[in-house]
């Protein structure tokens, strides 16, 4: 039977009464290195600077949610003292992936057996949904893709860093490498923030691009850097050292952006940046706009900046650099438009 939904497979970690943590069980199975990286970002390591309820990130270009709840008295598991569901996707949906989490540790708080997670899990495979009990309903339709890309503080973001969000509309735009900073006990602004940006290029519809929480560990550097461009959120302040990692360094606490000496060139603000940086920021101070609001006129800023590239065009629908030297732009905007038909494949190769 086809599967109705993205799941890849599920694990347990618990903490027992002895402040033991231990991984204690996984459908269908998970590589060691997998178990390692789980434990690590749980927030029941006793190393752990950050204590979120809910998080999630990818590894080897899949999805990973941890739910992690702390027992009570009236759950079915004497000798935990708290424990962390993991579920691997091949989707982005975090509210999907979280209302699942949250009906199935239900059930295991209820039964004390890994048992009712798996099946859990498994209705959810192969019907879409779990029908439940007093513990909690899940249906998959329930979550829409386009609902979780929507789910952004675009707004805020613009309203906090003015006329140079620019520069990560920018970045966004040439498929560059962007690093945000904010300190572990605001790891939750952290993932909001990075989740937030790719609805910057709504065109695309692309989030696979994000990695909410990456720690400077050897394994998921290797994963981060076999991608040609990201937006990559950290908690560790030394990353604004490693320029190896970004052409883009966002601090998210301080409100401030740094482009890296080596991308300089993508960056020169011309009269086209100036003009979609004021019509950017005037749309933050019309009354009652929201993030949706603001994902929308973006979206048509960007269709209006396309489609006047594309009329640009060759007799083949591609984009030469001696087409675009031949209409005496300023070399910022020459440079921007070359790069941008690049990446929206309108260069021939």
């Amino acid at each position: 039977m086809a599967a109705l939904c993205d799941l890849l497979r599920c694990g347990l970690i618990e903490k027992d009464t002895n402040d033991d943590t231990l991984w204690t069980w996984s459908y269908p199975s998970v590589t060691e290195a997998q178990r390692d990286l789980f434990m690590r970002k749980c927030s029941l390591s006793s190393k752990s600077e950050h204590a979120l309820p809910f998080l999630y990130n990818q590894t080897d270009r899949q999805w990973y949610y941890i739910y992690t709840h702390t027992t009570q008295e009236t759950d079915n598991l004497p000798k935990v003292k708290a424990f962390s569901l993991v579920i691997m996707a091949k989707d982005f949906n975090p509210e999907k992936y979280e209302a699942l989490c949250r009906v199935a540790a239900s059930q295991y708080c209820k039964t004390g057996t890994p048992t009712s997670i798996l099946q859990v899990y498994l209705a959810v495979v192969t019907k879409g949904k779990w029908t439940g009990d007093e513990n909690g309903r899940f249906s998959n339709q329930d979550f829409q893709v386009k609902h979780a890309y929507a789910n952004s503080n675009l707004l805020g973001i613009v309203e906090m860093f003015g006329l140079e969000a620019i520069l990560i509309y920018t970045a966004l735009l040439l498929k560059k490498r962007v690093a945000v900073y904010f300190p572990p006990h605001s790891l939750d602004e952290l993932m909001i923030f990075t989740r937030s940006l790719p609805a910057f290029v709504w065109h695309r519809q692309n989030w696979s691009i994000v990695h909410p929480f990456v720690e400077l560990t050897s394994g998921e550097l290797a994963d981060l850097q076999n991608t040609s461009h990201y937006v990559a959120g950290f908690t560790d302040a030394t990353v604004e050292s490693r320029s190896d990692l970004y052409d883009v360094y966002i601090n998210g606490t301080s409100g401030q952006i740094s482009v890296a000496q080596h991308a300089k060139e993508y960056f020169s603000m011309g009269k086209l940046h100036k003009d979609i940086a004021l019509s950017i920021v005037q749309l933050t101070e019309e009354e009652g706009v929201t993030s949706p609001h603001m994902i929308k006129e973006i979206a048509t800023k960007t269709k209006e900046l396309l489609t006047n590239l594309k009329s640009l065009a060759d007799e083949d629908g591609t984009v030469s650099l001696e087409t675009l030297k031949s209409r005496k732009m300023p070399p910022a905007t020459e440079n921007f438009l070359f790069s941008l038909a690049a990446c929206e494949g309108l260069v021939p190769l």
